[in-house]
């Protein structure tokens, strides 16, 4: 017999619990992936979610709270997207196609990195958050590493080159070009970073393939 109450099946009200959840969350990371962190208040973040301010606090006691959620829902993102993508890289034409879906990512995230805006903007304000991000740094090489690595055993990339390095190496070209691109509102930039930086793997490539 259900006891007294609001009659409510409480694994409902935990799903419309965590869906205002996530849609804070989301909010939050739209307005301050757009304008960033300091310029985004909560009273934006509930004028724009359509919550009233007593639930974002049930779920976030403060701004630096759903900035860390903010952190872990663009590195979630990110990283899912470059798992997917690169771990269908198996070849140098693959590589190119990860390139040109790079490119044009450009158009959707009007020139910026989500993580990497958020570490422009907070690595020295918050070691914690800087903490977060390096790890999903730290995560995003570790992945093109691994394509690399394939590459080396599939023949194509020379087995003495450190994947790790190479993969580093291309990261911090992406990132830089992410900067450039966003200050200039230019895709350019961003272009010839990934170019150089793809040109210099093709320079460890196996000469006899």
């Amino acid at each position: 017999m259900p006891g007294r109450g609001s009659g409510k099946d409480p694994s409902r009200r935990t799903a419309r619990g965590a869906a205002t959840r996530e849609r804070i969350v989301a909010t939050a990371a739209d307005l301050m992936h757009r304008q960033g962190v300091a310029a985004t208040t909560l009273d934006q973040v509930v004028g724009t979610c359509g919550v009233s301010k007593s639930q974002l606090y049930h779920y976030f006691p403060d701004k630096e709270a759903l900035v860390a959620e903010v952190i872990a829902a663009q590195a979630n993102r990110v990283l899912s997207d470059q798992k997917q993508m690169l771990e269908q890289l198996h070849s140098m034409r693959e590589l190119e196609k990860w390139r040109d879906a790079l490119v044009a990512g450009l158009d959707k995230g009007g020139y910026r990195c989500p993580l990497g805006s958020l570490a422009n903007e907070l690595a020295g304000r918050s070691d914690s958050a800087r903490r977060e991000l390096s790890a999903a740094f730290g995560t995003w090489t570790g992945d093109l590493a691994a394509a690399f690595a394939r590459l080396q055993e599939s023949g194509e990339l020379d087995s003495e080159v450190v994947a790790e390095d190479l993969a580093l190496e291309v990261v911090a070209a992406l990132q830089g070009g992410y900067l450039l691109a966003e200050t200039t509102q230019d895709e350019q930039p961003f272009v010839l970073a990934l170019d150089m930086a793809l040109g210099w793997v093709k320079a460890h490539a196996r000469a006899d393939r």
